[in-house]
């Protein structure tokens, strides 16, 4: 087998897992008054930005596994209001998004997604939405990385994942995800 363009979304899903992890990991230092916190962002607060990257998540992994969901996970702008909640919720929709992308072929990348709106159905390529659902969580995390930068808790690295240097960091964060290189990458490459 060598490397595909699928591997390169099942990787990038990984990543997402991961950096979602490492944030909320840091943001677990901080109690629920600072996560509450009025800071300046697109979300008026680490809790409610860290919940809308949850919502986005529900909306188009449920749309990806052929769901209608829809504007249903916009119900209530923060569902996770306690960071554990919050925690749990995330890993669980990091592991479908993680399952959906692990079932996909290079074939299977093109195929249409039907995104329920309420009032019309988007059709996207599978691609696209995926391409689409990674930067919105880049830019949203991003926004969290900065409001948590006028916290006493240091942000955490949020990109570099799979540099050499991050190889002692990334074993141990590794083992407590349950992930390991040689499934991201499906044994075709390795750098541990």
């Amino acid at each position: 087998m060598k490397p595909s363009l699928s591997l390169t979304f099942r990787a990038q899903a990984y990543n997402n897992a991961w950096a979602n992890h490492r944030l909320l990991s840091a943001c677990a230092k901080l109690d629920a008054a600072e996560l509450a916190a009025p800071r300046t962002g697109f979300f008026p607060s680490l809790i409610a930005t860290l919940n809308h990257i949850l919502i986005i998540d529900w909306f188009y992994v449920d749309a990806l596994e052929g769901g209608w969901l829809g504007p249903k996970a916009f119900a209530d702008p923060v569902p996770c209001p306690k960071l554990a909640d919050l925690r749990t919720a995330q890993a669980t929709v990091d592991r479908r998004l993680i399952s959906h992308c692990e079932a996909l072929d290079d074939d299977a990348l093109a195929t249409e997604v039907r995104v329920n709106r309420d009032t019309r159905v988007q059709v996207e390529r599978r691609d696209r939405l995926l391409l689409h659902l990674f930067q919105h969580q880049i830019h949203h995390r991003g926004q969290a990385h900065a409001m948590l930068s006028g916290t006493g808790v240091t942000p955490p690295q949020l990109d570099e994942f799979y540099a050499a240097e991050e190889a002692p960091l990334r074993a141990a964060e590794f083992a407590e995800l349950g992930f390991t290189e040689a499934r991201i990458w499906n044994g075709i490459w390795s750098r541990s």
